[in-house]
């Protein structure tokens, strides 16, 4: 049964110490899940370093793989905004949110659920705080600007020769309320919500365009594997289309690690990213960006 509960973090020394509790929604499944997980990345830690050399990113993915897809699982219309927890279905950001709350925990010498959920906060929010609907990271660019405000994340910028600029001009959910089961119902959070877009945009980032995505890991040398990609969009006011994780695959070509509304689960598509971004006519290109502060 989900539950809410205030929460009152406490955190391994090097962490700031939360003075207030914080809501959080989740089962007991959530959290011993969670646990399990935060034993298994711990065991494979040798000197500060997984043992098989891979990332942490890439490790903690690899758990979850098959996890069912479930799209917009964080929103829920009838509740105040909280920390929700949910690992028993995945959509593509809580996929990648979760993943760097895990390997945040196992980086900074933890395998506590409240240190795990203060990471989670972290990267879900505004400067990490939560302050209603309009706080949370609803656009993915926003996800990366907070991230890299924290010092959590940061965008590798392609060479200048493989890279496109885009202008953000972010309106796609103040422009179709309808979509967001708490935007369709109160006038005040649309309000709010086309302010935070306002603020996120303006800002000229760049990307690799679709066309580059299958060349060699030589020229693409910028990504590695377990960077998190985003995938730019054409659809007007939007960023980001999907997400998910890098993985240059025995063929020597990038592979997208994802919650899949496709496949209906997490997966590792077999198809290259390159074929499938020809498979989808709106999408772009991707934005690069590694998580910071772990091995």
């Amino acid at each position: 049964m989900k539950q809410i509960i205030p929460i009152l973090y406490s955190l391994i020394s090097i962490l700031p110490l939360f003075v207030k509790a914080q809501p959080v929604s989740y089962t007991r499944e959530d959290s011993l899940r969670v646990v399990e997980l935060l034993e298994l990345g711990a065991k494979e830690m040798v000197n500060g370093k997984l043992s098989n050399g891979k990332c942490l990113t890439l490790f903690y993915a690899c758990q979850l793989m098959n996890l069912p897809y479930v799209g917009q699982t964080l929103e829920i219309k009838d509740k105040a905004e909280h920390l929700a927890i949910n690992l028993h279905a995945l959509d593509c950001t809580t996929l990648v949110e979760n993943v760097c709350a895990l390997a945040l925990t196992t980086g900074h010498g933890s395998k506590r659920w409240q240190d795990f959920l203060y990471w989670l906060q972290r990267l879900r929010y505004d400067g990490g705080k939560i302050d209603g609907y309009s706080s949370r990271n609803h656009y993915f660019s926003q996800w990366i600007q907070s991230g890299t405000k924290l010092g959590l994340v940061r965008e590798v910028v392609p060479p200048g020769s493989i890279s496109v600029p885009m202008k953000l001009d972010l309106t796609y959910m103040s422009s179709h309320p309808e979509s967001y089961p708490l935007l369709k119902i109160s006038i005040e959070e649309r309000k709010l919500i086309r302010e935070m877009e306002k603020r996120a945009s303006g800002a000229t980032i760049h990307y690799i365009p679709k066309e580059r995505v299958g060349d060699s890991k030589k020229v693409l040398n910028c990504i590695h594997d377990g960077d998190i990609l985003a995938i730019t969009t054409s659809k007007k006011g939007l960023d980001v289309s999907h997400v998910g994780l890098a993985v240059w695959g025995e063929d020597g070509k990038l592979h997208l690690l994802n919650a899949s509304s496709i496949h209906k689960k997490v997966v590792l598509e077999p198809m290259t990213l390159y074929d499938y971004m020809q498979k989808h006519p709106t999408q772009t290109g991707i934005r690069v960006i590694r998580l910071q502060s772990h091995p």
